[in-house]
């Protein structure tokens, strides 16, 4: 798999520039490819390429690809080739289960005996936890695996199969012809081998190999993708006998060299092309950076934007609306869903039709239901949707919103449709994310509360640059987030618990000590920097100590259960040494999600508090930006002088930051971002930040640094109960 960032935009203009020049040379003629001729020298008689059907500009560039190259005959190669239709991630409904074909579940130890990391130390690597393939890299083996069965069955000895994001480096027809005399002459013209590779990425420390000669070698493992690759009919029917495919497939296949007979060209002749974003979604990544393997990252922000708008949702309660405007956001619109009215700001500038508006998408909002004829009106563009639900009985007021619909663009999706996706995507002309449509129980309309916070409930905050989502709300005089009410039950969630710990002892029954770390850490989190005393609670400290990736320790504690709203409370006295950051937080992946209070070593006297959040259900691969959405507040103290209390308070329609029992900010839905909805992991630590802008210089001579937890104490919705969290933190 190849974990390289795609291109820059001037890269893919100047690799398109370059293609369109190589058109205007000579064709090149490559006698490997064509029907077997009478001297019965093997060839390569067939070309597959996988291809999605939504993707036809890339099948477009594969046959112009395949014009510039002539067979042993002189036809194109477009002639031997076929479009194989690739097998779609967004076909899948939910996670595809194990088969006779694909086992989801594969190891770190795995990945580790393709692509070793060296520098890899950590205190305990748990080389066979599983890791499940994503939706992507299920519907790519599958696509191969479906290709080597028609392989098999095919009367073609030797068969080219490409991805349709392939291009031919120059001079790919001389070199291709001189590996193919030296394999053919290998075996006496036999040609017996399983598989040649004519396209592969090394591993960064370099493949074990043997040469078989000067343009081929034999390789150990160590070769990424597959992205062309000549197989023979006799290696198809080897691999089909091998499977289970378990994990990615160029991954798993590196494992089948020990019985494969594999080859690869000297060098790759067939690349990816750079001007293609890969729609892959690799599954190793948090695991890798959880070892410290992978130590940097950009931002990783969401860059599509719904064309279709405005999107306007109306139906009788309980019909899925909370669903339907789940799903609008994971496509990424701003959505403003489930409320007896809007803003009077914002419902002003929408039915005034002015652009400067917070929302795309407005889903089950009471006090549009009589303003549906002065919308359409207003956006004669606008996208409807109709909800509906069997057994419901549709009211007097959704007759007349359907009346006044007559002849608009309206899709109707019924709660009970198999594919939901498609009626949405469908209807908003888009394609659908790779995970399932949203199952939320719908929240109702909210009633809105009029009035702003008092200035004197609250410190003065400065907020610092924030992620641009369709999550995060551009700072706005007139926006102050929406205002609402609970409704009964909607906090009532799990098993609610009461815990209060002073840290005298490890309770593994609550807590679980990290021995991982995250891309912005400098430090490698240790079980023993944790150290815990009776009548001071856990001590947490962050040393100079070179472990291979990481050239620091640092400390970690975190939940083994997770939560659902409530209040949490640490009593901390923060380090106040440059670099080093003390977090107490709740956090959760997929989709990443997160509330945060972090005090930089450099500026103990300011608390920075921050919001991630990322739509979707439980699974849904979401983790965009890495800012968030933060805010500094000033505290009036030192924390690292004494001990003080720290608290968030998280329920469905606000967070509260509190110091010391006073309140210290407040966000309510939507200021900036909506409210985090899915259980999260709690945890407290002391780490070293990669950011000088966030925490400072680093001073080494003040090292090690001690973060005191006096205790922590928390009421709230105990939702799920695992035997360890694998949350990933990250921060900016």
């Amino acid at each position: 798999m190849n974990l390289a960032r795609p291109p820059l935009a001037a890269v893919g203009h100047v690799f398109r520039f370059w293609l369109t020049l190589r058109r205007l040379l000579p064709r090149w003629k490559c006698q490997t490819f064509g029907a077997q001729g009478a001297e019965k020298c093997a060839r390569i008689e067939k070309i597959y390429v996988i291809n999605l059907d939504r993707e036809p500009g890339r099948w477009s560039k594969m046959e112009q690809e395949l014009r510039h190259t002539l067979d042993s005959s002189g036809a194109e190669l477009l002639s031997l080739t076929e479009r194989y239709v690739a097998v779609d991630a967004n076909d899948f409904s939910q996670e595809p289960p194990k088969d006779a074909d694909i086992d989801p579940f594969y190891t770190l130890g795995d990945q580790l005996f393709v692509e070793p990391q060296p520098l890899v130390l950590p205190t305990r690597l748990e080389l066979n936890t599983p890791i499940r393939m994503s939706r992507a890299e299920i519907a790519v083996a599958r696509s191969h695996i479906n290709v080597w069965k028609q392989v098999a069955a095919s009367n073609h000895e030797y068969v080219l199969i490409l991805e349709d994001d392939a291009w031919f480096h120059f001079g790919f027809a001389r070199y291709l012809d001189q590996a193919w005399d030296e394999v053919m002459g290998e075996y006496d013209k036999k040609g017996r081998f399983d598989i040649l590779y004519v396209s592969y990425l090394e591993v960064k420390h370099g493949a074990p190999k043997t040469f078989l000669s000067s343009n081929v070698f034999r390789p150990v493992r160590g070769l990424w993708h597959l992205s062309g690759y000549v197989l023979s009919r006799e290696g198809a029917a080897k691999l089909l006998r091998l499977l289970p495919c378990r994990g990615p497939i160029d991954l798993w296949i590196n494992h089948q060299f020990e019985v494969l007979d594999v080859r690869a060209t000297k060098r790759p002749l067939i690349s990816q092309r750079r001007d293609a974003r890969s729609t892959n979604s690799y599954s190793i990544l948090p695991t890798l950076t959880k070892i410290g393997a992978i130590t940097s990252e950009g931002a990783s922000l969401f860059n599509i934007r719904p064309t279709e708008q405005p999107v306007f949702a109306f139906g009788p309660e309980g019909s899925g609306h909370s669903s339907l405007a789940m799903a609008l956001s994971m496509l990424g619109y701003r959505c403003c869903s489930d409320l007896q009215a809007l803003p009077a700001p914002e419902l002003e500038r929408l039915l005034d039709g002015r652009g400067d508006r917070v929302f795309d998408a407005y889903v089950n909002i009471g006090s549009l239901n009589a303003s549906v004829r002065d919308l359409r009106s207003r956006y004669p563009k606008a996208k409807f949707i109709l909800t509906s639900a069997k057994g419901i009985t549709t009211d007097g007021t959704f007759l007349s919103v359907e009346k006044d619909l007559n002849g608009a663009d309206i899709a109707v999706l019924h709660s009970e449709e198999p594919n939901r996706w498609q009626v949405v995507c469908e209807h908003l002309r888009c394609a659908p994310p790779s995970c399932s449509y949203p199952a939320l129980k719908d929240r109702g309309q909210r009633p809105i509360l009029d009035g702003t916070i008092e200035a004197d409930q609250v410190l003065k905050s400065k907020s610092p640059r924030r992620d641009k989502s369709p999550w995060v709300v551009e700072p706005r005089k007139w926006w102050q987030g929406i205002s609402s009410i609970p409704i009964d039950g909607q906090a009532d969630t799990g098993t609610f618990v009461r815990i209060t710990d002073c840290l005298e002892c490890l309770d593994t029954r609550r807590w679980h000590l990290r021995s991982d770390t995250f891309t912005d850490n400098l430090a490698l989190f240790r079980p023993a920097n944790v150290k815990f005393n009776s009548g001071i609670g856990a001590a947490l400290s962050v040393k100079r100590e070179p472990l291979g990736v990481r050239d620091y320790t640092a400390a970690s504690l975190c939940s083994r259960d997770q939560y659902l709203f409530g209040k949490f409370e640490a009593t901390i006295q923060a380090s106040n040494v440059p670099g080093v950051v003390t977090g107490f937080f709740l956090h959760r992946n997929s989709p990443r999600q997160e509330i945060d209070i972090e005090i930089a070593g450099n500026r103990p006297d300011r608390l920075l508090v921050n919001v991630f959040y990322n739509p979707g259900g439980e699974g849904a691969n979401f983790d965009y930006g890495y800012r968030g959405a933060p805010s500094y507040i000033e505290l009036g103290f030192d924390a690292s002088k004494a001990s003080h209390r720290f608290a968030i308070e998280w329920s469905p329609c606000e967070i509260r930051w509190l110091v010391d029992d006073n309140l210290v900010h407040r966000r309510v839905i939507w200021d900036p971002t909506p409210i985090p909805h899915l259980p999260m992991t709690l945890h407290i630590n002391s780490w070293l930040s990669r950011s000088t802008k966030l925490a400072g210089r680093i001073n080494n001579r003040r090292l090690p640094a001690t973060t005191i937890v006096g205790s922590i104490a928390l009421e709230a919705n105990s939702v799920i109960s695992s035997a360890g969290s694998d949350d990933l933190r990250r921060s900016s």
